[in-house]
């Protein structure tokens, strides 16, 4: 597992051999699993921010719209 990104309002969680990242919205308390093609789209993505734009705000906003009604509740057992 490693962190690839972190912000106030979201983690990126990588884990390479599984071609699966997590995506933690820290604020909603919520997560998104997301593998394979779908995995290589959102790096894409974050990737094709313009490097002058890629910041938290414009990768949060990304990731708003990824976990946009498909991020289920973070539940404690």
């Amino acid at each position: 597992m490693n962190l690839v990104y972190n912000s106030t309002h979201y983690s990126i969680l990588s884990f390479p051999a599984q071609e699966l990242f997590e995506l933690v919205d820290k604020i909603s308390v919520r997560a998104l699993l997301v593998r394979g093609s779908r995995a290589r789209e959102l790096r894409e993505a974050i990737d094709n921010i313009p490097a002058g734009e890629r910041n938290e705000e414009t990768i949060d906003a990304l990731l708003d719209d990824c976990c946009a009604g498909a991020a289920e509740p973070i539940r404690f057992h």
